[in-house]
């Protein structure tokens, strides 16, 4: 008989693969520009339907911007303000389904209608945030939430 895969599971193989590419990517690479720039690359690759991916790196108590893909973007956020600096503050992902129900959500790109942060915390502390954004409302679910997780941990483990 003949299996139809799920959405989901064919969704959570091509995240795998993304995770594989990510660590063959950064595999020996000390500097972590470069591996913060082809992990942004790469997510801006495989991701449909986002208009933004990059990253907030920790720097004396604030996200200042990393590389990153997309329009130009906010360059300081404090910690605590906004989905960036809410999910730093947390240490935990923050997942907004429209942005603008979101209660102090800094508005770097008008089109961006919800978004996905994943806080990247290696010995304890937060060094910084990924940071995703989409046109769409809504657009990322459990799914993408725990693949990004993996992805971040992965990049982590070279920072």
């Amino acid at each position: 008989m003949f299996k139809v895969e799920s959405y989901d599971a064919a969704r959570g193989k091509n995240y795998d693969l993304v995770i594989k590419q990510l660590r063959a990517l950064i595999d020996g690479e000390t500097n972590a520009i470069a591996n913060l720039s082809n992990a942004a690359a790469l997510l801006n690759q495989f991701l449909d339907r986002v208009n933004w991916t990059g990253f907030y790196l920790m720097e004396d108590g604030e996200l200042v911007l990393g590389p990153f893909q997309g329009l130009p973007a906010c360059v300081r956020i404090p910690v605590g303000k906004g989905v960036c600096g809410k999910a730093a503050h947390k240490r935990e992902t923050v997942r907004v389904e429209d942005v603008h129900q979101f209660p102090g959500h800094i508005a770097c790109d008008a089109a961006s209608q919800s978004e996905i942060v994943i806080p990247l915390i290696k010995d304890g502390n937060v060094i910084g945030v990924l940071d995703i954004d989409s046109p769409e409302k809504n657009r990322f679910d459990e799914l993408d939430q725990r693949k990004l997780e993996e992805f971040a941990a992965a990049l982590v483990e070279v920072l």
